[in-house]
């Protein structure tokens, strides 16, 4: 009964100060002092009931309910299963009568005999309520004078609006010039975000503003806390915001002054001052509300040079009203040759985007080339019948979706007998005699011809940052034959694209059935030919360290890993080294391995906004790795839950592409350069550019990213606007800000003639490694494109050591890997569902 004593200690505390309050309240309105026993013979029964009201309620709202049946039950009562409020209505029943508070017995032992203490007290009593009538008193005269003035402001106020608009705008006037000429003009490149300091741009320049409301979007520099629905937020602040508190200012001060000026004086000398001019400023507060916001909307609309040349003239009514109204009649015109100027811009504007992007982007009309469709479903031998092609023919170009795609390529035609090079950006190898190359589709160049070219996983057209790569290949390639392979929901989009041009179609079908195991799949049911899928490098990793110290042995997969790694992990599981694959979706493009059975570990990834779940091409294209063809008679799929919703995912008929992705390419940039020689124009042109129907622009996102970087600096002044553009465009992750450094000082050593930096290496643990991989692979990008290949191919064999390092250092560290909580560090089972512990979890909520 812990709770029952506590709350009986508090309620004793509680009915003290209530009996103390009704003596204050009995003594109040006595002109003299009465005695004490008065009181007594008078509330004796009030404060006993007192007493009865306080405990009751207090034990029957903070007791627990365990606790009040605990007290029922001591009783004699029936509780288990008895309704709760029953429960309740015994227990205030019973509360009554236990442990009383001896009421009278303290009030006279406090009290009684005290006559200097109850002296006291009726003088405290008496002087607040003395004060309290004159409050009262005070809020009549208040509410009358308020009354009173209601009755005249409204039509004052309206028949000084005008007045109060000239101050202002005078003084506004001043602000404005004063701004102007003394404040920075600042530009915030990323329009959603403040963390990032914003750009100063210099002075303002008020040829740049034709109106007020242009100035008042400018940036002040500062941020301000604001209130959004239900919550603060952090925004920054804006001239605007700065002069409608300014205006709220100037009128709290001239309005309240200037009504009082024209009130009856009568009506003034009646009241108190103080009371009237407070009653005043109050009554003010809902009329200057309205006119700050009328006010704001009139200077927005004003002309700057107006109000800039407003500021040199002293405020005098007659004369600004004058003024006033010469500018009103002038600003209509000057507002109309300002459309008609602003409207000559924005059409031969719409007539320079035209000529510089809506002819780049039409579709290909008839031409001279054969293409040769390749649709069907993941592992059906579509990419095979298309090299076999390509091989016959005198020359040929082989364009992949990824690097390790384009060197699985090369290796296989010169381990057939065709000579062929690779080219992916990041390294080049020439075979001689080779008249045959394989290479990344953004290594296609539109001018060069070749006998047969084959386009890898087109549907890959539709990518919001990498799809204009497949536009350009598939709409400028110069051959006799092209073939184009892609999946089945990509034909109809790409037989349009094609337009009048020949057009053989071949459809493939899995000659391997997939079959979906019925059962939820557990870590425990692995066996070997599986390929387990996740999507993140950490879970490949848990997963892979899981299954070693399990004893299986595991072969990894995942999207940063080096292709020459990947292809060595690949290897062992083909050559029986290992008995299973943990991978990521990585898997789904172009890598044929003889895979028994696909497991989805996840049925969603995150997509770079937030998890969801997988789309159904993704399924099929992860699952159409089981079952190679010659080794099995069925492909498995397996999932760990809502195995039928993942199985419709597999089943359904695929959304047809619709639109696919397209981007700048040369013509393009010779065009812009008639008219423009920045990239901030470029882009700004590129965002305002409408693109045609069945499109959609790349975001161009990385470029820009980069671009903000040197914005502005010598590294822009110095480079051409093509050559600026190429290194912006160079294909590296713009999510590693070591990357980003070792981009600006390579980029700062070529405009300056200075050897490149080398890039820094660190082989301490995996992620070190992988990292110092991609500086290498940057490196390189820079160096093919200065053409510097006998430095290449030093960093080449450098970067083979490091892939090395990283596949040994994968046998290693992942035996020895756990699976940590992301907050605290703390060792989770394997089986733990979340990325944090329970314990962290429960602080976080």
């Amino acid at each position: 009964m812990k709770k029952l004593d506590f709350v009986h200690e508090t309620a004793i505390e509680h009915t003290k100060e209530k009996i103390r309050g009704d003596i204050r309240y009995y003594l109040q309105n006595k002109k003299t002092i009465p005695l004490f026993s008065d009181y007594e013979t008078e509330r004796s029964h009030y404060v006993e009931q007192i007493w009865i009201n306080v405990w009751v309620n207090l034990a029957s709202s903070q007791v627990p309910r365990a606790e009040k049946k605990q007290f029922l039950s001591a009783r004699g009562y029936e509780v288990e299963g008895v309704d709760r409020k029953i429960i309740n209505k015994l227990f205030r029943s019973e509360i009554k009568g236990y442990k009383p508070f001896p009421v009278q017995e303290w009030l006279l032992e406090t009290f009684s005999g005290k006559t200097e203490q109850w002296a006291a007290l009726y003088d405290k009593a008496r002087e607040d309520y003395l004060k309290e009538l004159q409050l009262q008193a005070l809020n009549e005269m208040k509410k009358k004078c308020q009354s009173e003035l209601e009755e005249m402001i409204d039509d004052l106020i309206r028949e000084q609006q005008h007045l109060f608009y000239l101050q202002t705008r005078k003084m506004i006037a001043d602000q404005l010039k004063e701004d102007i000429q003394s404040k920075v003009k600042y530009q915030r490149l990323d329009p959603y975000s403040i963390e990032e300091t914003l750009v100063s741009q210099g002075a303002f320049q008020q040829q740049d503003y034709f109106t007020v409301g242009d100035f008042l979007v400018e940036l002040t520099g500062s941020i301000q806390k604001v209130l959004n629905w239900n919550h603060y937020e952090y925004v920054y602040e804006t001239y605007y915001d700065v002069y409608e508190a300014e205006i709220y200012q100037i009128l709290s001060q001239v309005v309240p002054e200037k009504i009082k000026q024209t009130l009856p004086r009568e009506l003034v000398v009646r009241y108190d001052l103080v009371v009237f001019d407070d009653v005043l400023i109050n009554v003010c507060q809902d009329y200057i509300t309205d006119l700050v916001e009328n006010f704001c909307a009139y200077l927005t609309d004003e002309l700057m040079a107006d109000l800039l040349r407003l500021a040199q003239i002293p405020f005098e009514e007659e004369l600004h009203q004058d003024i006033f109204i010469t500018d009103m009649k002038q600003r209509e015109q000057r507002k109309a040759e300002e459309k008609a100027r602003l409207q000559r811009q924005k059409e031969e504007e719409a007539r320079i985007v035209n000529e510089i992007f809506e002819m780049e982007y039409s579709p290909p009309g008839e031409r001279n080339i054969r293409y040769v469709l390749h649709i069907g479903e993941t592992n059906t031998g579509k990419t095979y019948q298309a090299l076999q092609r390509m091989k016959q023919a005198p020359s040929g170009l082989y364009l992949a979706p990824l690097r390790l795609l384009a060197l699985e390529v090369y290796d296989l035609l010169n381990e057939d007998g065709t000579p062929c090079s690779l080219k992916t950006g990041e390294e080049e190898k020439t075979t001689s005699g080779a008249c045959h190359i394989s290479c990344t589709v953004e290594m296609f160049h539109e001018k060069d011809f070749y006998h047969v070219v084959v386009i890898d996983e087109a549907q890959m057209i539709s990518d919001k940052d990498r799809g204009f790569s497949w536009y350009k290949a598939i709409t400028k390639v110069q051959a006799d034959e092209v073939h184009i392979i892609a999946s089945v929901n990509a034909r109809e989009m790409l037989i349009g694209l094609l337009g009048n041009s020949e057009i053989d179609i071949i459809e493939y079908k899995r000659d391997t059935p997939l079959e979906v195991e019925k059962k939820e799949f557990k870590l425990k049911h692995v066996k070997k030919g599986d390929a387990l899928i996740c999507f993140s490098r950490k879970r490949v990793l848990e997963t892979a360290s899981r299954l070693q110290n399990d004893g299986h042995s595991v072969s990894m997969i995942y999207g940063s890993m080096p292709p020459e790694t990947r292809k060595k992990q690949v290897l062992r599981f083909i050559n029986g080294e290992t008995n299973m694959v943990v991978a990521t979706d990585a898997i789904g493009m172009g890598l044929n391995l003889p895979i028994r059975r696909i497991v989805f570990l996840e049925n969603h990834k995150f997509d770079g906004t937030g998890r969801r779940l997988l789309k159904s091409q993704e399924v099929k294209q992860i699952a159409g790795r089981a079952g190679r063809k010659g080794l099995y008679a069925v492909g498995k799929v397996a999932f760990t839950e809502d195995i039928k919703k993942m199985e419709t995912l597999l089943l359904q008929e695929d959304e047809p592409i619709h639109t696919f992705t397209i981007a700048p390419t040369s013509h393009v940039f010779e065009r812009f350069q008639k008219y423009y020689r920045d990239l901030e124009t470029f882009f700004s042109l590129w965002g305002k550019f409408k693109n045609p129907k069945g499109t959609k622009k790349a975001s161009l996102s990385e470029e820009k990213e980069l671009y903000r970087i040197i914005r502005g600096t010598e590294l822009e002044a110095r480079l051409s606007l093509t050559a600026l553009y190429g290194l912006l465009h160079l294909p590296f992750s713009t999510r590693e800000p070591d990357l980003i450094k070792q981009w600006k000082k390579t980029v700062e050593s070529i405009v300056a003639g200075k050897e490149l930096p080398e890039p820094k290496i660190k082989k301490g643990t995996l992620e070190e490694l992988e990292l110092s991989y991609k500086t290498v692979g940057l490196h390189l990008l820079f160096l093919y494109r200065l053409n510097r290949h006998t430095s290449a191919l030093y960093w080449e064999r450098i970067r083979e050591e490091i892939s090395d390092l990283i596949h040994e250092k994968l046998k290693i560290e992942v035996k020895k890997m756990r699976k940590r909580c992301r907050q605290c560090n703390k060792v989770l089972p394997w089986d733990h569902r979340y990325p944090i512990c329970n314990s962290c979890y429960e602080i976080s909520t």
